[in-house]
């Protein structure tokens, strides 16, 4: 296949926002023939679309627009949905990397025999002798998407282009459109779960889905009822405010239990741990859930969060598929559902869903 793909063709994710746009422009300028695909989840996003093709136009790039709102509503909203329904909580973009954008992305750049994809997340690609292809931190640790690759694989990997890689921020990225004479240039930032109505938080999102929100009760360590709350999907691990209880002190979430349906309150204190599980890993060496004999107690640097400081822990396999990594320090609110991330040396090494 790869035989007959143009190396100078380049399939673009192009949102219609500010990074895609500089990724584009930056792509020309590198000597790429560029495509811009606009992906719709919602099946009918004509602002979206019409802001996309916009921007295709004004560069003067072919565009593509791909209805993909079936298959993200069957892996990426049923998945949110249920998650949150079962005390995890979820981010969905973790999910729909590989299993939607950037597999649409590879389908459309066979079809149209282009060897490169590329996006506007901020993070590298390289290869290593003993790692494979892998991402990479991006220059600009502020920025860095690195996090939200980690289940691409190495196939993927090394057909992907990242042309914001080296970027210290975004207003550099602004220039550029600015430079580019783009109309999106000043484009505020896309809010951070693309899929939700602007008129609607993901509670609401969720009841609109049809399912049913089961109220519970809160309870301490020993298991005394504290008071009553709204449903398991309403909260998260380390949460503080919004509880609807008072008791002269500071308590904070620090466990959602699906099968009772109880929420666990305590002090700050019992939200650090220093052990964290997770499970449905990905290994972009491996190119699946195995992971790799080299990682077995290989001391690593792990983000259990897409915010958080990549911390040190060392990481070995367990029954079922399961890992754990054991870390120097102890990490506060580690939450299922949410991912940890290992790397070695600045690449995305693995990962998998906290337990």
């Amino acid at each position: 296949m790869e035989r007959s793909l143009d190396k100078k063709k380049v399939i673009l994710g192009l949102s219609g926002g500010v990074d895609s746009t500089t990724a584009a422009l930056l792509l020309r300028e590198n000597g790429y023939q560029v495509t811009g695909l606009y992906f719709d989840i919602s099946e009918g996003n004509q602002e979206g679309k019409d802001a996309a093709e916009r921007v295709a136009s004004q560069i003067g790039i072919p565009f593509v627009y791909r209805n993909t709102h079936q298959i993200f509503e069957e892996t990426v909203i049923d998945n949110f949905c249920r998650e949150y329904l079962s005390g995890r909580t979820p981010n969905p973009c973790i999910l729909c990397n590989p299993a939607v954008k950037f597999n649409v992305l590879i389908q459309e750049a066979d079809r149209l025999g282009a060897f490169h994809i590329a996006t506007g997340h901020y993070a590298r690609t390289g290869f290593d002798p003993a790692l494979g292809w892998t991402i990479r931190q991006a220059a600009s640790q502020k920025k860095d998407q690195s996090y939200m690759l980690y289940r691409l694989s190495s196939s993927v990997i090394q057909r992907l282009l990242l042309p914001l890689s080296e970027m210290a921020d975004k207003e550099a990225a602004r220039e550029i459109a600015r430079r580019g004479h783009m109309s999106n240039a000043e484009a505020k930032d896309s809010q951070e779960i693309c899929f939700l109505p602007r008129d609607l938080d993901y509670i609401q999102y969720i009841k609109e889905k049809g399912f049913d929100l089961k109220e519970g009760n809160f309870i301490n360590k020993e298991g005394e009822i504290l008071g009553r709350h709204k449903g398991l999907a309403c909260y998260t691990i380390g949460q503080r405010k919004g509880l609807g209880v008072t008791f002269g002190k500071p308590v904070f979430v620090t466990k959602l239990d699906p099968k009772t349906g109880n929420i666990t309150l305590g002090d700050h204190e019992e939200l650090f741990s220093r052990e964290v599980i997770c499970a449905d890993c990905f290994f972009p060496s491996s190119d699946g859930s195995q992971m790799p004999d080299f990682l077995e107690g290989k001391r690593v640097l792990a983000k259990i969060r897409y915010a958080a400081k990549p911390s040190p822990a060392v990481i070995e396999k367990l029954p079922g598929g399961r890992v754990k990594a054991v870390f120097e320090e102890k990490q506060r609110a580690a939450t299922p559902g949410q991912s940890i991330v290992f790397y070695i040396d600045g690449c995305v090494v693995g990962g998998g869903f906290i337990d």
